[in-house]
């Protein structure tokens, strides 16, 4: 099993920022990508933005240009950089994490409690 734990959410004015991130633990050998998925109140869950350990990088088309995934392999540590934030992002984001073939692949072997971002308008 693989466990992950989330931190950096919280309540931001529109146009700000705020940083989740988001450490693995256990059998992390087992994994090759990690990611950050988003669900809103009435909504399905979502993709935000996925990494691989290989670096490739898969973002939704919404939060292009915006946010930046990041990861620190030795840390077993992804990052997520939010930038320019609209109410519309305001969501519970949960952490992921996988073994994917594919780096646009889906990664959602194992996730995270999830942390509240709440963005005011």
């Amino acid at each position: 099993q693989v466990q992950l734990v989330e931190s950096g959410g919280g309540l931001v004015q529109a146009g700000g920022s705020l940083r989740l991130s988001c450490a693995a633990s256990g059998r992390v050998f087992s994994i090759n990508a990690m990611g950050w998925y988003r669900q809103a109140p009435g909504k399905q869950r979502e993709l935000v933005a996925t990494i691989t350990y290989g670096g490739s990088s898969n973002y939704a088309d919404s939060v292009k240009d915006r946010f930046t995934i990041s990861r620190d392999n030795a840390k077993n540590t992804v990052y997520l950089q939010m930038n320019s934030l609209k109410p519309e992002d305001t969501a519970v984001y949960y952490c992921a994490a996988g073994q994917v073939t594919h780096w646009r692949a889906a990664v959602n072997d194992y996730w995270g409690q999830g942390t509240q971002v709440t963005v005011s308008s």
